[in-house]
């Protein structure tokens, strides 16, 4: 923590991920990891700093320094957790197959979907089950350009964090013709550290903190995303 402490800045790695991490319409990054990561940054004394990664690289970003924190809807994996030093579990999630709404009846179970063609985030969680579950798939920089994908027919399908669906496709959205179906794994959200540092340790009491007098709700209902949140 002295690190950061002596730079004076918190470089946060994130993509484009509503509603954990997006930009407003001043180009700001909000959202719920972007408002969090910023009381902690005030909490500690520095200022935050958010750097667009490529969500494959993002252990190597980590090592190399470039940022300080992986803080984007990162689900705990085995490969995350044994590569980064991580905070506790803040936030519930499960990954969904996203379809067409015309086309969602026909799909109701893995077997069905055997023939469909998926696009996924590159080292992702969703990348994770599609090849767990034997799917034809194309590996793209985001999960926004997935949706993209399945909304042009490019693809026929994604799978995406069921928070993010929950934000971006459906009545009301910029995705409105798409919907999700099935609920392919549970999985919860945490965030990501340098394996020698001590940060983790404290973003973990800053979310005892935050749970306790009641910021991390307050924060999480701006962005609709108050049920998924873990009790600290």
């Amino acid at each position: 923590m002295e690190y950061i402490k002596n730079k004076g800045s918190l470089i946060v790695g994130i993509t484009d991920f509503e509603p954990m991490d997006y930009k407003n319409e001043s180009g700001e990054w909000i959202g719920f990891d972007a408002d969090m990561a910023k009381q902690v940054a005030k909490d500690l004394g520095v200022e935050v700093q958010f750097v667009e990664i490529d969500w494959d690289n993002k252990i190597l970003e980590l090592q190399n320094k470039s940022i300080d924190v992986v803080w984007n809807g990162m689900t705990l994996t085995d490969e995350v957790t044994s590569s980064m030093a991580c905070t506790n579990a803040y936030c519930n999630n499960a990954q969904v197959v996203v379809l067409p709404s015309d086309k969602a009846d026909a799909y109701k179970d893995v077997d069905s979907m055997k023939d469909l063609a998926f696009a996924v985030e590159a080292g992702s969680a969703g990348e994770d089950a599609a090849k767990e579950n034997g799917f034809n798939y194309t590996a793209l920089t985001s999960q926004a350009d997935t949706l993209m994908e399945v909304s042009a027919g490019t693809s026929d399908a994604s799978i995406i964090d069921l928070l993010m669906a929950g934000a971006m496709i459906g009545e009301g959205t910029d995705y409105p013709t798409l919907t999700h179906t099935l609920e392919l794994t549970t999985e919860k959200y945490g965030v990501g550290c340098r394996k020698d540092s001590d940060l983790a340790s404290y973003i973990n009491d800053e979310f005892k903190k935050l749970y306790e007098d009641g910021t991390m709700q307050k924060i999480a209902e701006q962005y609709g995303v108050q049920d998924a949140v873990v009790a600290q």
